[in-house]
């Protein structure tokens, strides 16, 4: 059995769309209930995350999770910093497969945005309505997040795409040391997703393999494996090949924990 804890969808007529653009045709078109239904057989659930910073997209990824038995959860977006943000995330809350939220803090200058007073109040209303926090960062936001773990230490919170780290040596050292200082916060979890994308020009993929096994080493039983399709297409690479590659490499160097990585750990952090 599988669970994928990372997948989107998106329409591009969608009045709230706003990427992809046309700048990346891969993956400029329609991802909607067809294509997540052709998806690998050996999917058994998965975690719908948001793409958009707009509600109204929370709101039609729920609609179609209503529909669909395969979607276990929708982790959606809502503006924590908003004075009305307690009020709407109350609202969103009451939605049947509601698990979480993510605000997308990746392209944000302020690499300490998600620190600042003004959000206490949204976050304080995701813990109140039992919502797990995604952490869609690089890796200078690290450190700002293990202080909000430390700040917020009965949240759930798991690093998206295993904090999008860069290969040099240099950055493999930082990232290294960041990971498992938040690893020791039992509150935070890893997702194991998004790295093909994040591979330089010309890597290869064992480049990957070093992050793969530190996640292991550190978080142990709070790994969750994810697809991120279909943005894992700018890869190159298809659903299956990815989700073969993932077990092949995991089995090498930690076979014990494959149950948990493509299953149990997604289940028990999004409580599905």
């Amino acid at each position: 059995m599988v669970c994928d804890a990372h997948v989107h969808l998106w329409s591009i007529v969608s009045p709230f769309h706003q990427w992809p653009d046309a700048e990346t045709p891969t993956i400029h078109r329609d991802f909607g209930r067809v294509e997540f239904a052709a998806l690998s057989p050996p999917l058994t659930k998965a975690i719908l995350v948001q793409a958009q910073p707009d509600c109204r997209e929370t709101d039609w990824l729920l609609e179609i999770a209503v529909h669909e038995k395969r979607i276990a959860g929708v982790v959606g977006w809502a503006a924590l910093d908003a004075a009305d943000a307690p009020a709407v995330i109350a609202n969103l809350a009451v939605r049947p497969k509601l698990v979480g939220l993510r605000p997308m803090l990746q392209d944000m200058h302020d690499s300490c945005w998600i620190l600042r007073p003004e959000l206490d109040a949204g976050i304080n209303a995701m813990m109140t309505h039992g919502l797990r926090f995604d952490a869609l960062v690089r890796p200078r936001h690290l450190p700002a997040i293990l202080k909000l773990a430390r700040r917020w230490p009965d949240m759930p919170i798991v690093i998206d795409h295993a904090g999008k780290p860069d290969f040099s040596r240099e950055g493999f050292c930082r990232w290294r040391d960041d990971m498992s200082a938040l690893a020791e916060m039992s509150n935070v979890s890893c997702k194991l997703s998004g790295l093909l994308t994040e591979l330089p020009a010309g890597g290869v993929p064992s480049l990957m393999e070093s992050h793969i096994r530190h996640v292991l080493d550190v978080f142990i039983d709070r790994v969750m494996w994810g697809s991120d399709w279909p943005v894992l297409l700018l890869s190159g690479w298809s659903y299956d090949e990815w989700l073969s590659y993932a077990i092949t490499v995991i089995r090498k160097i930690s076979a014990r924990q494959l149950d948990s990585i493509f299953y149990e750990s997604s289940t028990k952090f999004y409580g599905r």
